[in-house]
């Protein structure tokens, strides 16, 4: 990591798998992304330990939609991250989210602005996903960037049925990787 080299954590819970796959597309957007370097962690390999992401320019937060909020694991790192918030740890640092249901809507909405709310608590400074959306017309297509239409972060549908090695979607994946890039690129601006 070079001196100029922004560093970005993606904190994430995956339950079966999916949502891994989800913040994996993050990271690889996140590396390929010039004079950026990624931070892949589980929130089950914080426990105890967040000091990890004190270097940290942005934290990514991943987190499946179970019953319209995020997983208890997730839940349990933004409790645990109490002594962090009383030291102002994360203040001022770029946030973001994403999350993965087996339904279209899920109720996703809903564990991203839980997401931006925790982020707002520690002072964070939130990214949403800053693509249109897309497959909202005639001409659309799955295959569509932001075939789901988020804006607060990257979104994606994986059917309950189908393993990790084969869903989320291609363009979700390729719509987690843009937002990858983006909150990489906004904490270069930053950090400049």
């Amino acid at each position: 990591m070079t001196e100029n080299t922004v560093k970005i954590a993606i904190v994430y819970h995956s339950g079966y798998g999916h949502t891994k796959v989800q913040a994996e597309a993050v990271r690889d957007g996140v590396d390929q992304t010039e004079n950026a370097q990624s931070d892949f962690v589980s929130v089950d390999e914080l426990k105890g330990n967040l000091d990890r992401l004190a270097d940290a320019d942005a934290i990514i937060f991943g987190s499946p939609t179970y019953m319209g909020g995020v997983s208890a694991q997730f839940k349990a790192f933004m409790d645990e991250s109490s002594e962090v918030w009383m030291k102002e740890g994360w203040k001022d640092k770029i946030a973001a989210g994403f999350t993965n249901s087996s339904s279209r809507n899920g109720d996703k909405q809903n564990t991203l602005i839980s997401m931006s709310v925790f982020a707002a608590q520690h002072g964070m400074i939130w990214v949403g996903l800053g693509l249109p959306p897309g497959n909202n017309s005639s001409t659309g297509s799955e295959e569509d960037i932001n075939r789901l239409g988020a804006s607060l972060g990257a979104m994606a549908q994986s059917d309950a049925d189908a393993g990790p090695d084969v869903s989320p979607t291609r363009s979700d994946k390729e719509t987690a990787k843009l937002f990858g890039a983006r909150v990489a690129e906004f904490a270069k601006r930053l950090a400049a």
